[in-house]
Formats: C-alpha cells, structure tokens, sequence
C-alpha cells in the first residue's frame, strides 16, 4: 500500500524553514517530496532513448539540488515546489541535450505521449521542444504553464485549474490549444533541422 502523501502544510512549512537556512527542514523535506518528485522525472525520462545515461534518480538529485542548494527559492506551497522542480528537470534534459548536441552534433531524442502530439507519436529533439515551450510562454504564458503541468507534472485538469486558479474549462481550452500549438511548431522545428 502506498504511503500517504505528506499534508501540504507540512510541506508549505519545511518549503519556508529549508528557504531560512534550516538544514534539518531540509532532511525532512526530500523524503516528503521524493515520490512525487520521481514520478516527474519518469515523466520527463519515458520517452527518452533507451540507452540513455542520465536516469530518473539522477534527474531527480540534480533538480533538487538545482531548487534548494545555495540560496533556496521561496516556494509558496507545494504545488509551485513541484512546477519548480519540473521545470528544473526540464532545464537539466535540455542542458544535458545541448552538452550532447555540441559533443556529437545529433539532438537528444524524447517522445511525447498522443496527448501532446496527435494520434501519432514523434520523436523530437529535447532543445526544439524546449524552444517551442519557451515561444509559447512568451504568446500565452498560461498555456505553457498548463503544459508545464499537466504533461511534465501530471496533474490532472482539476489540479492545474486549483493551481493556476482558473476554471477547469480554462484548462481544457488551454490544454487542446497548447497540444496543437506546440505539435505544429515541434514539427515545423523538425522539418528544418540539419
């Protein structure tokens, strides 16, 4: 049976105490958060190639201490400290994609799920994904927040409404928006690569 998710005050709580400098709050914070934040890393990881050498585990150290080493964030609830850490994640792949990219001149390959790309899957580059969600934070940043969300977070439409503070009406408009905005500019990014 799986353990309870931690209350999130608790959360909210150990989230202000790590940001005072609390190293204890910090010890207890990454066994209250770690199988959520596992379950984002396999998010980001599921579709990347088989041989790949960064795993879910690594991904999630090196988000973590991204987020809370040297000079914490202030994190207002739990919610925001995941969307953090997904983003963070996401900044790891991409950073790691163009490390490799330089290194052998190929993009790292991820595939996104039917949801974000049709009925049909297609293997993009991490960094062309990257820069389309960055267009799209910059056309609609509430649409690139919901795909933040519900694709790397995996929230579920009523969760994002609850944490973006909008209607789950907003979300669904937003998400079938952001699914075919993106899955046009990834596959335009796709055509014109080398």
């Amino acid at each position: 049976m799986p353990a309870e998710p931690p209350a999130p005050q608790t959360v909210t709580r150990l989230l202000d105490e790590v940001r005072q400098g609390d190293p204890q709050a910090l010890e207890q914070l990454l066994p209250l958060v770690y199988a959520e934040l596992h379950n984002i890393a396999e998010r980001h990881m599921s579709g990347e190639r088989p041989d790949h050498t960064l795993q879910p585990t690594a991904l999630v150290n090196e988000a973590f201490l991204r987020l809370v080493g040297g000079t914490p964030a202030a994190f207002n609830d739990r919610t925001h400290f995941l969307r953090a850490a997904s983003r963070a994640m996401r900044r790891v792949l991409v950073d790691y994609g163009r490390k490799r990219h330089a290194a052998k001149r190929e993009g790292l390959q991820v595939t996104l799920d039917e949801a974000l790309v049709g009925a049909q899957s297609k293997a993009l580059d991490v960094l062309a994904l990257d820069e389309a969600l960055t267009r799209l934070a910059a056309a609609d940043p509430r649409c690139a927040e919901v795909v933040e969300l519900r694709f790397f977070g995996g929230l579920s439409i009523p969760e994002v409404a609850m944490a973006l503070n909008t209607s789950p009406a907003t979300v669904k408009r937003d998400w079938q928006f952001a699914r075919g905005w993106l899955a046009h500019e990834i596959g335009a990014d796709l055509r014109s690569a080398p």
